[in-house]
C-alpha cells in the first residue's frame, strides 16, 4: 500500500484530531529535549485503547514500526524516530486522565499518556502523593518505558517498586490487550509479567494505563545543604543519617562546584550559599508523613544531628526551606546547557566507590579531554551520578564528533570495567545508548533479551531499541 494510501486509512480511523501529517506539527514530536532527531511518517494520536488497537493491526498489516511516545521527556532518542520519514509515532497524549483513586488500598489507576503533575494534582486532596521526584513532568506510560528513578529513590523506590499493575497491547497478535497485575500488594501466582514491560522503552508492547502506590503527603520536611570535609566523610554522613533517621531520610543528593556555579551564574536572583563555594556539596532532606510528628519537631532533630558532625565530617552547613535548597539543584540541568555543548552521562556506581571515581573520572578528563568542563551532580544515595561535561564555544572545534566518542568511550569504559557500574542508570537505552549496550552486555544476556523481544514483536515493529 502507497503512504498516501495508508494516510488515508489513518485519517478514517483516527480522524483530524488523531493524525498529523505536515511537518511543522510533526516538529515537536520528532525532536527529542537532548538526543533523537528524525523524520516521521506521520504523529497518531488515538482517542482511546479501542483506537490504538486498531492501529496497531493496521500497523502489522502494512510493516510499519511504531515508535511509542509519551510525554517526549526522555534523553536516549527511545522516542524519536530515524530519518527515514516511514515511521509512525502513536502518541499516547490523548489516552489520559485519573481513573480512580483508592484511599484504603493506598493506590491510583490512571491512563497512560496522564502526566506526573497530574497525578499529584489529583492525589493530593486525599492527603496523598505519587513521590517521584524529576525535573521533567512524563507521563505515566512514559515512566513506565523508562522505570524512572528520580531524587528521592532513596526513600520511595523507583517506579517498578510503585507499580502494582499495568494493562499494555501487544503486537503479537496485533492489538490484543493484556491485564497484568492489578490492585493486589501480595500476588504471587507465577511470572511478574508487568515486569516486562516497565524499563523496555515499549519494545514488549504499548502500555495504556496502570495501578500506581501512592504516598502520605510529607507533614514535614527539613534540607541542609552541607559541605563535607572529604567525599569520604560525605559517605560516612550517608551512613549515620541512614541509621539515625531511617525512613524520614528522603534524598541525599550531590553538587560539584562548578554545577552550583553554573546555577548561581544564570540566575542571579539566586544567593551563593556558600563563599567561597566548596568543592562538593551534600543535599540532604528528611521528610515525615506521620500524624505524630506533630510531636517531635523535624529540624530540631536535624539541627542536632548537624551539629554532632562538625568536628569530624561537617565544615559548613546552610539550613532552608526546602523550596529555597531544592530550586538549586533543579536548575542544574538548564544552567548547564548554557556553558557550552553537552556531554551528558547518566551513570551509576557503588556508593562505597564513589569518592574514588569521580577523582578518576576527573583526572581522565583533564588528562586526555582537556577543554572540557565537569559539572557533576546527582543521587548519592542510590549511586547515581549526572557527570555532565560542556564544551564552551572557545574548545568546540577541538572537539569533533569522532573525539567525543572517544570520551564517552573512555568514560563509559571506567565506569563499567574498571567500577563494575552501569552506563545508563536512569534513561535506558534507546538509539543513543544502543552501541553501549552492545558493548557492556554480555552476549549471554543479549541472547536471551532478543529471544524474549522475538516473541513479542517478532517482525521488529515496536519501538526504536533492540536488545539483541
Amino acid at each position: 500500500m502507497s503512504a498516501e494510501a495508508t494516510l488515508a486509512r489513518l485519517q478514517d480511523l483516527l480522524g483530524n484530531a488523531g493524525l498529523i501529517t505536515s511537518a511543522p506539527e510533526r516538529q515537536p514530536y520528532e525532536h527529542g529535549p537532548r538526543y533523537g532527531a528524525g523524520q516521521a511518517l506521520c504523529v497518531a494520536r488515538p482517542a482511546n485503547v479501542a483506537e490504538a488497537a486498531e492501529l496497531m493491526r493496521l500497523c502489522a498489516a502494512e510493516n510499519i514500526r511504531l515508535i511509542p511516545q509519551g510525554a517526549n521527556t526522555g534523553l536516549v532518542g527511545a522516542a524519536s524516530p530515524d530519518s527515514s520519514g516511514l515511521q509512525l509515532i502513536l502518541s499516547m497524549e490523548r489516552i489520559k486522565g485519573v481513573i480512580d483513586i483508592d484511599p484504603v488500598d493506598g493506590v491510583i489507576q490512571a491512563w497512560a499518556g496522564t502526566r506526573l503533575s497530574d497525578l499529584n494534582q489529583a492525589l493530593a486532596p486525599h492527603g496523598l502523593c505519587f513521590p517521584i521526584d524529576l525535573g521533567a513532568d512524563p507521563s505515566v506510560g512514559g515512566m513506565l518505558a523508562a522505570n524512572t528513578g528520580g531524587a528521592r529513590l532513596i526513600r520511595y523506590g523507583d517506579v517498578r517498586h510503585n507499580t502494582l499493575g499495568l494493562q499494555a497491547l501487544l503486537m503479537q497478535p496485533p492489538g490484543e490487550l493484556l491485564e497484568m497485575g492489578n490492585r493486589l500488594h501480595k500476588n504471587n501466582t507465577g511470572p511478574d509479567w508487568k515486569q516486562l514491560f516497565i524499563g523496555t522503552a515499549g519494545s514488549y508492547g504499548i502500555v495504556t494505563q496502570a495501578v500506581l502506590r501512592a504516598h502520605p503527603l510529607p507533614r514535614q520536611r527539613a534540607t541542609a545543604l552541607i559541605v563535607p570535609s572529604s567525599l569520604e566523610a560525605g559517605l560516612r554522613l550517608l551512613q549515620d543519617a541512614q541509621a539515625q533517621f531511617a525512613d524520614f531520610l528522603t534524598a541525599f543528593e550531590g553538587i560539584s562546584r562548578n554545577a552550583l556555579a553554573s546555577v548561581l551564574r544564570h540566575l542571579p536572583q539566586v544567593s551563593a550559599p556558600f563563599d567561597p563555594l566548596p568543592d562538593y556539596a551534600l543535599l540532604v532532606e528528611l521528610s515525615s508523613s506521620s500524624a505524630a510528628s506533630e510531636h517531635f519537631d523535624l529540624d530540631k532533630l536535624f539541627m542536632a544531628w548537624l551539629e554532632r558532625h562538625f568536628d569530624d565530617a561537617i565544615v559548613d552547613a546552610v539550613v532552608d526551606k526546602p523550596e529555597t535548597l531544592w530550586r538549586l539543584r533543579h536548575a542544574i540541568s538548564d544552567s548547564v546547557k548554557q556553558e557550552g555543548k553537552i556531554v551528558a552521562f547518566d551513570i551509576s556506581v557503588s556508593r562505597s566507590r564513589m569518592p574514588a571515581f569521580r577523582a578518576e573520572a576527573l583526572a581522565l578528563v583533564e588528562r586526555d579531554f582537556a577543554g572540557a568542563g565537569v559539572f557533576d551532580f546527582g543521587h548519592w544515595g542510590d549511586g547515581g551520578v549526572h557527570f555532565n561535561l560542556a564544551i564552551p564555544p572557545a574548545h568546540q572545534p577541538q572537539f569533533p564528533p569522532e573525539r567525543i566518542e572517544a570520551l564517552r568511550t573512555a568514560l563509559y569504559d571506567l565506569v563499567a570495567k574498571s567500577y563494575q557500574g552501569s552506563f545508563s542508570a536512569e534513561h535506558g537505552i534507546g538509539p543513543f545508548n544502543q552501541h553501549y549496550y552492545q558493548r557492556y552486555t554480555q552476549p549471554e544476556q543479549r541472547t536471551l533479551a532478543g529471544r524474549v523481544q522475538a516473541v513479542f514483536d517478532p517482525h521488529c515493529l515496536l519501538g526504536n531499541t533492540r536488545f539483541t
